[in-house]
């Protein structure tokens, strides 16, 4: 004979303390929810709603320079500091916890090109328009201390990009050449050029730290190796890239913001023809920054906003724009992949959420797991049609929104044309280009 004890245990519904809401005793049996399905549809779309009714991005605008910003830099063991450079020599270092700038210094005449904090975060290395890179103190000098740069190189040429070694003390520039340095001396350590007048911008492989990668103006995008004493390779592409970011998290892949409206992401080991092509804004892209995932990565661009992208999409997931926002010239992704910064042409730093929607500050346990569930559900249903709609709908300005649709009608057209042309012809005499390999003219090795 089978007895069944009846037991209760207190803490299954007893609340701990008179602020607690009441537990409700909750039976998991499938067959007691016969309707799980629509009702966890009717959640999802509730979740859509809203996520885009609390998606606010814009945080905080860092204003203080007297000239268009040109160029940012992380600093890679402080979350909170920042600097960048602006159009008239001046560079700024920024506390964003407090969003308030903490030091100013005359780094350079002219334009500050470029700049980049050294591995360690000691000291910072900057170029500009006067031909110098030069080498600051990272510590703000003390009481009635010169603000005077520690070491101070006199190139022959413009530099107009600088990077830092991950683990060395090593940094490259790039100008007329590319020029590898040794921070211990003044004169480069070797220099690589392949028939170009000039570079834009030079990055260092953040896995593979031997490996670096440059745009140039022939509009090509050269591969080295630093234990090399040449170029590996280059490809040229149909429009001039801008600036290139290495992927963090995949040694070889890195994507390219191009003067064509579009970014490429490239397996450096195939350079036949892009891994993705992310195509949504309307004017050339200026410069590109991956989270520290690898998953995403932000690009800003002339048509003044910013997009960011899931690395293996050719559409853009968010688009973040104000009124007052010029041409965005800088972007940087915040190295706890919750912010974005972006510097714009009108003098101004703007503080941006990676994830629009998200809620700042400490979170309770319920409400993390509540975030997690309807995150869970939006995964679900995401190619729902009532869903994706809501999920998708961007108000856009104006301008940018009449813009894509005329580039749409162009792109449209061509396909027709190239169509009724491939009917009309020879079978085979017109074979189909696909759109990853129309922009790329050719390999060289």
């Amino acid at each position: 004979m089978k007895v069944k004890v009846l037991s209760r245990n207190p803490d299954d519904y007893v609340r701990e303390t008179k602020l607690d809401i009441q537990r409700v005793p909750r039976n998991y049996d499938p067959s007691l929810h016969p309707f799980e399905v629509p009702r966890e549809y009717t959640r999802a779309l509730n979740a859509t709603k809203l996520e885009r009714v609390f998606a606010k991005p814009f945080l905080a605008s860092l204003d203080g320079h007297r000239d268009g910003v040109n160029c940012m830099a992380k600093h890679p063991k402080s979350l909170s500091t920042m600097l960048s450079g602006s159009c008239d020599g001046e560079l700024k270092v920024w506390n964003l916890t407090k969003r308030e700038c903490v030091r100013t210094l005359q780094a350079h005449e002219g334009f500050v090109r470029g700049m980049v904090v050294s591995f360690c975060g000691t000291s910072f290395f900057t170029v500009g328009d006067d031909k110098t890179i030069k080498q600051w103190k990272m510590e703000t000098p003390g009481y009635g201390e010169e603000e005077e740069p520690l070491n101070t190189i006199l190139g022959k040429s413009v530099f107009t990009s600088i990077d830092h070694h991950q683990k060395e003390g090593v940094f490259v520039t790039c100008g007329q050449q590319v020029d590898i340095w040794d921070e211990q001396r003044s004169n480069p350590i070797r220099s690589f050029s392949w028939g170009v007048d000039s570079f834009n911008c030079v990055r260092f492989n953040p896995v593979e730290t031997e490996l670096l990668a440059s745009c140039a103006s022939d509009r090509s995008i050269v591969l080295y190796d630093m234990r090399e004493a040449t170029p590996l390779k280059k490809v040229i592409m149909n429009m001039r890239s801008n600036t290139l970011c290495w992927n963090p998290m995949e040694a070889y892949n890195f994507t390219c913001s191009n003067e064509d409206y579009n970014l490429y992401t490239f397996d450096m080991r195939y350079l036949d023809k892009p891994v993705t092509v992310h195509m949504d804004h309307v004017s050339a892209v200026l410069d590109v920054d991956y989270s520290p995932t690898g998953k995403e990565f932000v690009s800003a661009s002339f048509d003044k906003t910013i997009r960011i992208f899931p690395k293996d999409s050719g559409h853009s997931r968010e688009v973040y724009h104000t009124k007052r926002m010029q041409h965005v010239i800088s972007i940087k992704w915040s190295s706890d992949n919750k912010y974005i910064l972006s510097a714009s042409d009108e003098m101004n730093i703007r503080l941006w959420k990676a994830n629009a929607a998200e809620k700042l500050g400490l979170l309770a346990p319920r409400e993390k797991s509540a975030v997690n569930y309807s995150q869970k559900l939006k995964e679900k249903f995401q190619h729902h049609p009532q869903i994706r709609r809501i999920s998708r709908h961007r108000h856009l300005p104006k301008s940018i929104y009449s813009q894509s649709k005329e580039l749409r009608v162009m792109k449209e057209a061509r396909r027709r044309k190239e169509r009724n042309v491939r009917k009309h012809s020879k079978p085979g005499s017109m074979p189909v280009v696909t759109e990853k390999e129309k922009h790329v003219v050719t390999v060289v090795k």
